[in-house]
């Protein structure tokens, strides 16, 4: 049944299939699926949710004053305009109602929103993370180590949200389009919230990534760990592996479990709940996939069952090179993003892996994404059969010429550098790299017109992208 949405008809862009009934919306994915991944294997069934309300476990709000008032919410999709807090359909209702008491507590205390152009004000944002019992911790994002009064804050936030076990303030001074900066106080409580998955408890602060509907997640999970059909006594590398959860939930049933990830706070995260676990049979690297991967498989690492669960940009071609050199048995691929699953899929077909399967699970109802479990294993293929019946021209995929699409750059750069950039400066930087832009793309309307020039620092963010995708 559809639902409405006060800031849905506003542009708020949280749930752009709002309006599309669930049974077409998983009808519509699943279209998707087939026409993109079918030809390498059989898509199984999505598997969708009886319920696809209020599963989000996380909440990103910004601050703004709006007649005179302190008001907190989602910015409207493409703006800094604040949408003034709703009962989002896609967050945990407890997130709701903690929304809700943090405004109050912010105003009962008298804070003042950031004003990013005159640079005053005290609150930028506030990020909640919710666990499954109704736990929340709650985050402040100020631009300054400033909180005056934090001591009534907590208490008064406390006194109308009980269910609130930590509050945190992050500093972040940049005026760059980043929520949280790298500096972080714990005003109350532990500075995380405890959640349960697949067995397992996961400490989960403001910065861990940790996938935002648990339900769903299990679903994921048990999905992969039947395809990596582990007996105990395989040695696993969990690759891209954030706070070690795909890792940590397949330690009980392997050998020994090796996790790769290159932000030094989830690796740490890593180790932490390895060891609140109890699972020593499990390990955690800081280092950029890619290259770890690249330096095990010259040293002779052969594992029997890698799985690969990397951000929506997808894997690269040199990972999966140092993937297939380690020759394990068995290749487990989370994905996010069915495109670039599918050029990956291309790319360890060509090193002789074949894809036995395909299953996805719906994760985002009310969204475009779409998350998919497949399964590679080792065996011979025709090279000739790879050409004629899974390239990339056949599956449509010429979004992919000049390496990556603009989506995809997109998307790259807010996740390693937490910067937002347009399509404009994505095509001036691919000019100054001699990379081909459309003839007319995003040229000016008039020779008069004066367009914004990509500042450095955004500049460098999608250079960084563009060696990434081996565009320069």
């Amino acid at each position: 049944m559809a639902k409405t949405c006060v800031n849905f008809s506003k542009k708020c862009g949280g749930c752009p299939l709002l309006a599309l009934p669930y049974p077409r919306q998983t009808a519509e994915k699943q279209q998707r699926l087939q026409k993109l991944l079918g030809g390498f294997a059989p898509v199984a069934p999505l598997r969708t949710m009886a319920e696809p309300w209020h599963y989000r476990n996380k909440a990103i709000a910004s601050f703004a004053t709006q007649q005179g008032k302190l008001v907190c919410g989602l910015y409207a999709e493409g703006t800094h305009k604040v949408l003034p807090s709703a009962d989002c359909l896609l967050q945990n209702e407890v997130l709701n109602r903690t929304l809700a008491a943090v405004q109050d507590a912010a105003r009962a205390c008298r804070y003042t929103a950031f004003d990013e152009d005159k640079r005053t004000g005290l609150l930028r944002h506030v990020v909640l993370r919710c666990s499954r019992k109704g736990q929340v911790l709650v985050t402040l994002v100020t631009p300054g180590p400033e909180l005056p009064g934090s001591r009534n804050f907590c208490a008064a936030l406390r006194k109308k949200a009980p269910w609130v076990v930590s509050i945190v303030q992050n500093i972040n001074p940049t005026l760059s389009s980043a929520v949280l900066g790298n500096r972080e106080k714990t005003l109350y409580g532990p500075g995380f919230v405890l959640d349960t998955l697949c067995g397992l408890q996961f400490a989960i602060s403001s910065r861990s990534f940790y996938q935002v509907n648990p339900r769903q997640t299990e679903v994921l999970y048990r999905a992969a760990l039947d395809a990596a059909k582990l007996t105990g006594k395989e040695t696993v590398v969990d690759a891209y592996c954030g706070i070690g959860t795909i890792g940590l939930c397949a330690a009980p049933h392997a050998g020994q479990v090796i996790g790769v990830e290159r932000n030094p706070a989830a690796v740490k995260d890593a180790a932490a709940n390895a060891r609140h676990n109890k699972l020593s049979n499990a390990k955690f690297v800081c280092a950029d996939a890619t290259e770890w991967m690249a330096a095990a498989a010259d040293e002779g690492l052969h594992p029997d069952v890698v799985f690969l669960d990397p951000p929506r940009a997808g894997s690269t071609p040199e990972c999966i090179t140092a993937v297939a050199k380690m020759a394990p048995s068995l290749v487990v691929y989370v994905s996010c993003d069915p495109e670039t699953l599918a050029r990956d899929v291309a790319i360890f077909a060509r090193h002789g892996y074949k894809a036995k399967g395909f299953t996805p699970v719906d994760l985002f109802p009310q969204t475009r994404h779409v998350e998919t479990v497949v399964l590679l294993s080792k065996g011979e293929v025709d090279s000739k059969k790879i050409r004629v019946e899974f390239s990339l021209e056949d599956m449509d995929m010429s979004e992919f010429q000049d390496g990556a699409t603009y989506t995809q750059i997109k998307d790259y750069v807010l996740e390693h550098s937490g910067l937002k950039v347009s399509n404009l400066y994505i095509s001036q930087i691919k000019r100054k790299c001699g990379i081909e832009v459309g003839k007319n793309y995003n040229l000016p309307k008039s020779e008069d017109s004066r367009q914004p020039m990509c500042p450095p620092e955004k500049e460098k963010a999608i250079r960084e992208a563009f060696k990434y995708f081996g565009m320069i």
